[in-house]
Order: C-alpha cells, then sequence, then structure tokens
C-alpha cells in the first residue's frame, strides 16, 4: 500500500514536470546495483526529457564495469555509456558513469554516483538490494545545441553542473531527478541576447534554456539475464 501511494505520488510530480519543465536533453538510465560479470539488465525509461519511452540495456564485462545502450524512437533518447565501480565498502558503493546521448541538444554526461543500501535491509549474493537511494554530481557538456550564434558563426558549447537525486521502489521501480545550471546561459533570457534561452526561429529550448537543465526519469525494471 506505501508503495502505491510513492508511485502514485511520482507519477503526478513526472506529469507535472513534463508539463513545465521539459527540454530536449536525455541522460542514460541507473540500475542501482553493483555489476556482476556476465549479467545482463534491461527496463524503460519514461523521463521529461522524452515524449516517447526509451528501452535500454545493460550488460556487466565484469564486477566493476558495464557498459549501457538506449534507443529511442525515431532516435531521439539514443544513447551509450559506461560505468566503473570506484568504491565498495558494505551497503555503499560508488560509481563513475561516461555517457553520450541524442536528442535535440545531444549531450555528454561525466557523472559520479554515490549509492546507498538502507539499513534496515538484508544483503544477498543472490537478489539485489531493492530499498537503495543515491546522489550524484553531474557535468553535462552540449557541445553542438539548437541554436546558432550568428555572431560567432557557429554553434554555442554549453557547459552544465549540478546534482541529482534518485530512489528505488521495490524490484520494478525507480525515480531519479536532478537539475543542471548553464552559469554562462543564467537565469533571466532576457539579460543576454548571446545566450538565449529559446531559440528565435522556432521557439524551441536551446542548450543554454534552464527547461534543458532539469531532469527526471522513471525507471521500469525487467528481470535479468544471467550468463550460465
Amino acid at each position: 500500500f506505501y508503495k502505491d501511494i510513492m508511485l502514485n505520488k511520482l507519477l503526478f510530480l513526472f506529469c507535472f514536470c513534463f508539463i513545465f519543465f521539459s527540454g530536449c536533453a536525455s541522460h542514460a538510465p541507473v540500475i542501482p546495483q553493483v555489476p556482476k560479470k556476465g549479467e545482463t539488465h534491461m527496463g524503460f525509461s519514461f523521463s521529461v526529457e522524452n515524449v516517447i519511452p526509451v528501452i535500454w540495456w545493460r550488460h556487466a564485462l565484469n564486477n566493476y564495469t558495464d557498459v549501457g545502450f538506449k534507443v529511442g524512437i525515431p532516435i531521439s533518447g539514443t544513447g551509450i555509456d559506461i560505468n566503473r565501480v570506484l568504491m565498495k565498502k558494505n551497503r555503499r558503493w560508488d560509481i563513475l558513469n561516461l555517457a553520450y546521448s541524442i536528442s535535440p541538444n545531444s549531450s555528454l554526461d561525466l557523472t559520479y554516483y554515490m549509492f546507498k543500501v538502507h539499513k534496515k535491509e538484508e544483503l544477498s549474493f543472490l537478489k539485489p538490494p531493492l530499498k537503495t537511494r543515491w546522489r550524484a554530481l553531474r557535468l553535462m557538456i552540449i557541445p553542438n545545441g539548437i541554436y546558432d550564434n550568428p555572431k560567432n558563426s557557429g554553434r554555442e558549447i554549453s557547459t552544465r553542473l549540478g546534482l541529482l537525486f534518485g530512489r528505488r521502489f521495490g524490484e520494478k521501480w525507480g525515480f531519479e531527478t536532478g537539475y543542471f545550471h548553464d552559469f554562462k546561459g543564467g537565469w533571466s533570457p532576457d539579460k543576454d541576447s548571446d545566450y538565449p534561452h529559446k531559440d528565435p526561429d522556432n521557439d524551441w529550448p536551446t542548450q543554454f534554456s534552464r527547461g534543458v537543465g532539469f531532469s527526471a526519469q522513471l525507471f521500469l525494471y525487467l528481470p535479468s539475464f544471467n550468463r550460465k
């Protein structure tokens, strides 16, 4: 019952964010558990960044490294990433993630994740933890956004930095949200015309838009596949 209430609240928050903060960037999905060699995970991501859900796969190369691939329809949201475990200690582990995602404002992300399993959950090698929380610091670079600056005769790079927070709710569901700000673009789109938050030609969010810096994802985890 508690899980259903929390899930309904998250769905409401997700819809609210989709209406008011939707942008044109995309990020790698999170599987909140340590890689196990030969194990493959898959699932779906529902995000404010992509109108259509994204399907993804993660495959563990060893007990410290896994690679991920996601496919959007028709192409927006498609991307590839790699995880590397930097630290494992009891109920905590840290992961460094490098990801590239294709979208109207395609981005390169470098994210440092810090995971923690709830102290009341029993740990088992055969079963992944289901009450996991995480926080992370993300550096996000949009090297080729949709806005062309006529003064510089080319596209402007957007460099963003911010925090994100996530939690897994049981076996099937997880949620993550965060914000990454471009200090060059600022908070007000009216103060600097060189870094507009909307493209003057079509009103699409540019690489400097505050909406592009906002991220919210709802994860649906499917059963894993283990190599014999």
